[in-house]
């Protein structure tokens, strides 16, 4: 089964890092990326960029593009990643890790399936 891992923080913060503390983090971060790539759970992740660049397309027809993601938290949507685990219970380990790594952001797991027609995902189990 296909979980994606949200990564939640609060953008101020993580733009306030130095270099150096974002170097450290992404080095610990890594570490589980590498470790998840070894055991065949790790699907695509992104590190997104910043919501002062993004727009929303929101509307009727062709509707309308606004400025930027307006959240009604402080979290925004940082990055993803997507997991393989045979149960909720794996990606929720997958996750914690995560946050062990990076304790102030906030991860919300869900289960995926793919929907773009003849770009399937192939689970493990199925190799």
């Amino acid at each position: 089964m296909y979980y994606a891992i949200l990564a939640y923080h609060e953008e101020e913060v993580v733009e306030s890092w130095t270099k150096e503390e974002d170097a450290a983090l992404m080095t610990e971060l890594l570490e589980i990326n590498d470790r998840l790539v070894r055991e065949k759970s790790l699907g695509p992740a992104a590190r997104l960029g910043s919501t002062q660049r993004a727009v929303t397309l929101r509307g009727k027809g062709d509707g309308m593009i606004i400025d930027g993601p307006f959240a009604e938290t402080k979290e925004q949507l940082l990055g993803f990643y997507v997991v393989d685990f045979p149960t909720l219970e794996g990606a929720v380990a997958a996750a914690r890790d995560l946050r062990r790594a990076n304790p102030t952001a906030v991860y919300e797991i869900r289960p995926i399936s793919l929907y773009v027609p003849g770009a399937p995902l192939t689970p493990r189990d199925e190799d």
